[in-house]
């Protein structure tokens, strides 16, 4: 009987980490994460290995920056529709907009060579002509220019290209105005081995659900709230059990940032990137995550910055840390969040020295109660901000066009800013407002008027600035830093006053003139302060006193200048009075009450004309300035740009801001306004709102037009809150 032999089988590949291993294959294992074959050792995994402020985890290439800075085309050529002859090159440009000779001269070589001209707009250029302009190409150029006796001269030359002589230029200078010049037209890049993520190739090759850590926190915390929801539904048990606590504590955080309206923001966003408003909501969420309870919380204005729509989230949130045992003390002055308050307290009745009394307190009920509240007549509707009965009509012709605006966020926008009419770009926080006209529209503004070389956000061309000769950008940052900038001097009506002063009796007997009346220069002034009124006195450890001059008892001037007095009063008396008092006393000299008069306009007739700058708030420094824009010429095609302004601001000031802002519009002047209150938007006359989302959910433009035309449009966030106010507002004009 034939017995065949049984043929042995062959093992199947084994597959480790998706790759197949043959059975014969040899493998050497190690337990201290070590490879034979490459060298890489890893030592045992901590937290440290996953963080870039570390050097166990940080890219050695950018020590955990993730980026590099190097000159970028974009930002020397931003407008391409610019020839190099019409200033499309800016770190070539001069102040008065021409470039010198030698530089023309050598252009106009490379444009000979290379088949363009210096008058062709740079977006007609092909991308090789383009790329030789910017980094260079090899052989010479023949230059022809004329030397310092008028003499025609020709010489060949290399050319390197523009960022290479930016590079040595930058390199090469001691200046540290130069560098700071030369900074606004470098960008930050990825650094080229960890591609921006920051950290060692070793720390990114560990991954949970195929995601490194980079990649997680790259998330929105939208999307990251969404994605570890996916991840806990994908976990086995034993996984589950693990990751439970750590996943715990990772939603509620999370959760904490999106309640207070954050969820637009990205996680590894730097801080120095936050708006105001932005960093005290993630302290405040920092705080709610923090659990404590029986602790007083102080927060002044946080709904700084926000939209209407995450409005309610921030109330929630303050309310869950009452609810956690906690006091919540806020200064506000939004509706709805007064209205969610369980006590209220108001103060008044006025501002400066009409105010510091309590006018009303108690629950809401009590103020809408009080006869003198100025806050509960808003509350209850008796006194509001009406909207206009009619709205100036947009002239098709006379306006701005933004064209293919993609900076940040925004998605190859294009925005019509209609001349002489009161704008208001909305939007939810971190649509792309700020990018849209802080960074884009302001400084292609600026370079047009005054020739400034401020890098402007990247878009594809601009139109109508031909109708723009004056821009000015009115912001809340403080009018001087030192004492010796006040209200009066910061206007220009100090200069008036002085000379008013040297023309009295008593001055022209001694002999002064306009300058002895100045604080700020020696002669009239005391010399103990040198005019500041106060004494530093520098404390080791401590923070410096300041306390008045033992010479002049805080009143700036020596003995002799203070013995002029003009209508009964010293020069240091004049400074010491309010907007108010000043308005009575210089009432028969138009010129100076014509000044003052625009502070009280806007309302600023509590402020001491001698307040020094640093005592007075973001709001009260906005509106010294509008005074001072108001009080000057208007030349009617002047374009003002206020964002946010009614930050601090109650009703009332609110209702006079307003009507500051349409009597430079009534002039033909053009305001264009960053805002989320309702009150402003209503009676914009043209609406440009940002949207839908935050951050990468936003950066295009979700409707446009009057706030009737905003309010009907479908997926806007402000029009939905625009309707109902338009319609309850238009109910009461009727009754």
């Amino acid at each position: 009987m034939k017995v065949e032999s049984e043929q042995p089988s062959i093992p199947a590949p084994i597959e480790i980490g998706g790759v197949a291993i043959k059975p014969d294959t040899v493998l050497q294992f190690s337990e201290f994460f070590a490879c034979a074959e490459c060298g890489i050792n890893i030592g045992e995994l901590e937290p440290r290995n996953f963080s870039f402020n570390s050097p166990f985890g940080a890219c050695p290439e950018c020590s955990g920056l993730g980026t590099h800075s190097e000159f970028d085309p974009d930002l020397i050529a931003p407008d391409k529709s610019l020839s190099i002859a019409n200033g499309g090159l800016l770190p070539f440009v001069k102040r008065d907009g021409e470039m010198t000779e030698w530089r023309i001269a050598m252009l106009e070589g490379v444009a000979k060579k290379h088949g363009f001209s210096i008058r062709t707009p740079l977006h007609d250029l092909t991308p090789e002509q383009f790329h030789i302009l910017m980094h260079g190409a090899q052989g010479n150029v023949s230059v022809a220019f004329k030397n310092k006796w008028g003499r025609a001269r020709y010489i060949d030359t290399a050319f390197e290209g523009i960022i290479a002589i930016l590079k040595r230029r930058y390199e090469e200078t001691e200046s540290e105005y130069i560098k700071q010049e030369l900074d606004k037209f470098r960008a930050t890049h990825p650094c080229p081995q960890c591609q921006g993520r920051r950290l060692k190739h070793e720390s990114l090759a560990v991954t949970i659900s195929n995601k490194n850590i980079a990649e997680t926190t790259s998330m929105s915390i939208e999307e990251a709230v969404e994605w570890f929801a996916d991840l806990e539904r994908e976990m086995t048990p034993r996984e589950r059990a693990i990751a439970e606590r750590i996943l715990k504590e990772v939603r509620s955080r999370l959760g904490f940032l999106r309640d207070v309206g954050l969820g637009y923001l990205n996680l590894d966003r730097s801080a120095n990137t936050l708006a105001g408003g932005e960093a005290q909501r993630i302290r405040l969420a920092t705080q709610i995550g923090s659990g404590l309870m029986g602790v007083l919380y102080v927060l002044d204005e946080p709904s700084i910055g926000l939209h209407q729509r995450d409005n309610q989230k921030l109330i929630q949130t303050l309310l869950k840390m009452r609810d956690l045992g906690n006091t919540v003390l806020v200064v506000e002055h939004d509706e709805d969040t007064i209205r969610a308050a369980d006590y209220i307290i108001d103060l008044g009745p006025g501002a400066g020295e009409h105010g510091g009394e309590i006018i009303a307190e108690g629950e809401l009920k009590d103020i809408l109660k009080s006869k003198t509240s100025l806050t509960g007549q808003y509350l209850k509707g008796e006194q509001r901000i009406e909207i206009p009965k009619q709205r100036r009509q947009p002239n098709p012709i006379r306006a701005i066009h933004l064209k293919g605006a993609r900076a940040n966020n925004l998605k190859q926008v294009d925005a019509i800013f209609p001349l002489g009419l009161f704008i208001c770009v909305t939007g939810v926080s971190g649509s792309g407002k700020s990018t849209l006209v802080q960074e884009t529209l302001f400084p292609r503004l600026m370079f047009h008027a005054y020739g400034t070389r401020n890098v402007w956000g990247a878009h594809a061309s601009i139109e109508g600035l031909e109708f723009v000769d004056k821009v000015v950008d009115i912001d809340q940052s403080p009018i001087g830093r030192t004492p010796r900038s006040n209200p009066a001097t910061y206007t220009g009506v100090f200069d008036m006053i002085r000379d008013l002063f040297a023309k009295s009796p008593e001055a022209r007997m001694r002999g002064y003139l306009p300058g002895r009346f100045s604080f700020n220069v020696k002669g009239g002034r005391c010399e103990a302060c040198r005019g500041d009124g106060m004494i530093k006195i520098e404390m080791q450890f401590l923070p410096d006193v300041y306390v008045p001059c033992e010479v002049c008892k805080g009143k700036r001037y020596n003995r002799e200048t203070l013995e002029v007095k003009f209508k009964g009063k010293t020069i240091s008396d004049v400074l010491e009075m309010t907007v108010e008092e000043a308005l009575v006393y210089f009432e028969a000299f138009y010129p100076i009450m014509r000044k003052i008069q625009t502070l009280h306009d806007v309302g600023l007739d509590y402020v001491r004309l001698g307040q020094p700058a640093p005592t007075l708030s973001g709001g009260e420094a906005q509106r010294v300035k509008l005074a001072t824009e108001l009080s000057k010429k208007a030349t009617g095609n002047t374009v003002y740009i206020l964002d946010e302004p009614t930050t601090g601001l109650h009703f009332e000031d609110t209702r006079k801001l307003l009507g500051v802002l349409h009597r430079l519009v009534d002039t033909g002047n053009t305001v264009i306004v960053i805002e989320h209150n309702l009150d402003v938007i209503k009676t914009a006359d043209w609406i440009i709102d940002l949207g839908p989302e935050g951050g990468s959910g936003g950066g295009t433009i979700v409707a446009e037009g009057t706030p009737e035309q905003v309010a009907n449009t479908s997926g806007s966030h402000t029009g939905g809150f625009l309707k109902n106010i338009l319609s309850s507002s238009r109910k009461r004009q009727k009754a």
